[in-house]
């Protein structure tokens, strides 16, 4: 390789990229990205977990817990909306570092919260941040991985979020009996805010951005030079194949052009209808484990292995995708979910098969949604992927407000907690259709 580079004045990004063996510097990138979405489910998980302690030191219905709840969520919506094209038109990495500043200094002030009021206006703030860095995490590392291993490395990374929600509830379970309900906040404020820090001193800016954006070859040689110093010899210009057929710089028109508009809706509906299965189960699986006779520690501890089963199945479904048509493989995670959803809903009572059940389900549903980022910016162009991550992420948070909000509304009605689950079969057959849809009419990966 260092020959090849060595003679020509120019190179393409991402064929250096993919003739490398994986370095340190890329592990790095790895490490600092999975640490980002794993504080970034850590906060988002930690209202469910959270819940039953401050109703109860409040002395407030859980009914009440709804606008806490979806506040959050509503603010990761525009947290993910609007970093998108801003990471696409800046960089990755001003918006991370950013991003990961806000969500941990709002968290830290949640902890301080006196009212319902004042604590749904901090958990929105925390949502803008949240929404914010997750995608662009997914997008960062996505471009400085070879395509062999892209969505093995990419929904390995992503796993972390599932890592963080599952720690929230295996924290919480000790935390909040001895210190109460604000410990947990005050975690999930103070390492974001140490991240950040890191983040701005040791986390590159993604090359494929630089040279999109024709920010000069020294910047890009410099951020690829760790990568293998000796190919970097004798070359004066990088390029990226995107730039020969993707000419437009609005992001917006990249992602809804004729090439991608199909593939852009169905993304959306899978994404959206995924996150409505994991919400409602996220928020409310504790409360109704609660209100079905469980202990407090019981029902942190089964609504944790939810959130773990997604990490023991993210690597295997990144393998999966990398072989076979990632499509299919998605699709089939988000079918066995819901018949898992259904099986959870018949088993209560029985302790053991209930805890194995919900594990089964959240390797599903958890797995299938870890691997909906990388399928995502395979799926985008550069000059539009960092927008198209993030608007799937921040459309189905809608999913994710319908879900904690129908989790709310049933219990309302009066459903039980077999009700509950088995309507959750419906969510996952639409998004299980709607992935395979899109594997048929928009199939094809940006180079």
């Amino acid at each position: 390789m260092t020959a090849i580079a060595s003679s020509t004045a120019s190179l393409d990004v991402q064929s250096f990229i993919n003739a490398q063996p994986l370095s340190r510097y890329q592990w790095r990138i790895m490490i600092l990205c999975f640490l980002i979405v794993f504080l970034d489910g850590l906060d988002t998980a930690a209202m469910g977990f959270i819940a039953p302690a401050l109703t109860q030191d409040w002395g407030i219905d859980r009914a009440s817990l709804g606008p806490v709840m979806s506040a959050a969520l509503i603010g990761m919506v525009f947290g993910a909306l609007g970093s998108g094209p801003l990471a696409d038109r800046f960089g990755r990495k001003v918006v991370l570092v950013v991003a990961v500043f806000l969500f941990g200094l709002f968290s830290l002030l949640s902890a301080f919260s006196g009212t319902v009021d004042q604590l749904v206006v901090l958990r929105f703030l925390t949502g803008l941040g949240l929404g914010a860095a997750m995608p662009n995490a997914t997008t960062l590392l996505s471009e400085y991985t070879p395509e062999r291993l892209k969505s093995l490395l990419v929904t390995s990374m992503f796993c972390g979020f599932n890592l963080g929600m599952a720690c929230g509830g295996f924290v919480s379970a000790a935390l909040i009996p001895a210190y109460g309900w604000h410990s947990l906040l005050l975690l999930g404020g103070v390492l974001p805010l140490a991240l950040s820090l890191v983040l701005l001193l040791h986390l590159p800016e993604s090359a494929r951005f630089l040279v999109v954006r024709n920010r000069g070859a020294g910047k890009v040689r410099k951020v690829l030079e760790p990568i293998a110093p000796a190919a970097m010899q004798g070359v004066s210009a990088f390029t990226v194949p995107e730039q020969k057929t993707v000419q437009s710089r609005n992001v917006l028109r990249v992602v809804f052009s004729g090439t991608y508009s199909a593939g852009t809706l169905l993304l959306w509906l899978t994404y959206f209808m995924g996150l409505v299965i994991v919400y409602l189960l996220t928020s409310w699986l504790p409360t109704l484990m609660r209100d079905s006779g469980a202990s407090m520690e019981q029902a942190a501890f089964i609504g944790a292995l939810f959130q773990f089963g997604g990490v023991l199945s993210a690597v295997a479904v990144g393998w999966a995708m990398d072989r076979f048509n990632p499509h299919k493989v998605i699709g089939a995670f988000y079918l066995f979910a819901g018949v898992f959803a259904y099986l959870v809903g018949q088993s209560l009572g029985e302790v053991t098969l209930l805890a194995t059940l919900v594990l089964l389900a959240g390797m599903c549903v958890n797995g299938a949604q870890s691997a909906m980022p990388s399928l995502a910016a395979r799926f985008y162009p550069t000059q539009g992927r960092a927008t198209g991550v993030s608007w799937m992420l921040g459309i189905g948070r809608f999913g994710a407000i319908l879900g904690a909000w129908m989790g709310a509304t049933l219990l309302g009605l009066g459903w039980n907690f077999e009700q509950v689950l088995t309507a959750l079969v419906v969510p996952a057959a639409i998004a299980t259709a709607a992935v395979v849809i899109k594997g048929l009419v928009s199939h094809s990966d940006a180079t």
